[in-house]
């Protein structure tokens, strides 16, 4: 048996210069970071006593005698990818899915993670981000970026690069202690209960160059942007950064709508300086830029809201239950 653990992300600047019909054309970065909230998987082979050969239990429970069976498309592929059949799955997770956090992606790291482990392979992290990137955008065809996979893999908090040949590069950012407090405390996390999935949203699969190039690069900038201002300027002034993103991204179809601008404004005029909605958009995790100070006041201006404390996470994918059997 296996456990793999893996955080979810906190996107900050450079989303959507991730996509590849941005990248391969001009480069593209992200600063991210992940968080104390996880995912698990739970692999393990299945005892020969069944009629059915693969168990799923996610949001729900799938039994399977073929692998063409399995309804689930990313664990259909990377089951087919490893060819293992005879296995039991389980997944868990400390929040919900498609919520702009990188679930669905941070699952496909865990699971690639299991899988391997169950052959006896410990994959490095550029390589669990390369499999799992593989498996969701050229196998299954999903639409979105690629950052999802390299920050539940690497872990941390990063400056990452991609570069138009597909390669990408991951620095970790490095601020002195009470600065990377001082943005920690000054970010808040609240859920806007619209769940949806991000292909369904995101830009990727009907981008119009001349519309979002001029976007995108602004989004590009923004990265060197918030660099500066890590390493030498105000921290607070990343907040005004960050709704300057917000207001040019928001303009881009289905990235927002009138409850999360609602929520958004209330925030803003409680004391928050910016924020934006994580992931492809349309709803799930808001993320806030907001002083200390004015934290109380912003979560009683959104009080039907549900706020969630969180820390950032340096650990990436790991393994942290590891019982090998006879059969690899």
């Amino acid at each position: 048996m296996i456990i793999t653990r893996v955080p979810f992300r906190v996107s900050l600047f450079g989303g959507g210069t991730d996509l590849p019909v941005w990248f391969e054309r001009n480069a593209g970065a992200v600063l991210s970071t992940t968080i104390d909230k996880y995912c698990y998987v739970t692999a393990r082979p299945l005892p020969p006593f069944f009629d059915h050969r693969v168990r799923l239990a996610y949001s729900r429970i799938e039994l399977a005698r073929e692998l063409e069976e399995i309804e689930h498309p990313l664990i259909r592929a990377a089951l087919q990818r490893f060819d293992r059949s005879d296995i039991e799955i389980h997944y868990d997770a400390d929040l919900p899915a498609w919520s702009g956090l990188g679930t669905s992606s941070a699952f496909g790291v865990g699971l690639v993670g299991a899988l391997a482990g169950l052959e006896g392979r410990l994959l490095s992290r550029k390589d669990l981000a390369i499999e799992a990137i593989r498996l969701e955008r050229h196998v299954l065809n999903e639409p979105g970026g690629y950052q999802d996979q390299v920050a539940a893999a690497f872990g941390g908090f990063n400056h990452i690069k991609f570069h138009p040949t597909g390669d990408f590069e991951v620095h970790p950012i490095v601020l002195p202690p009470d600065r990377m407090l001082t943005l920690q405390r000054s970010l808040m996390l609240c859920y806007i209960p619209m769940t949806r999935k991000s292909g369904d949203v995101s830009v990727a699969g009907n981008y119009d160059a001349d519309a979002n190039d001029p976007l995108m690069a602004f989004l590009y900038e923004s990265v060197n942007t918030a660099l500066r201002i890590m390493a030498n300027g105000e921290i607070s002034d990343l907040g005004e950064l960050m709704h300057q993103t917000w207001f040019r991204k928001r303009q881009l179809p289905g990235t927002t709508n009138s409850r999360i601008d609602d929520a958004y404004q209330a925030a803003r005029d409680a004391g928050a300086t910016g924020g934006k909605i994580l992931g492809a958009g349309a709803g799930g995790f808001m993320l806030l830029f907001c002083p200390e100070e004015k934290q109380r006041a912003v979560r009683e201006r959104l009080s039907d809201l549900l706020f969630v404390p969180f820390s950032f996470d340096r650990s990436g994918m790991q393994v942290i239950h590891y019982q090998p059997s006879a059969r690899h």
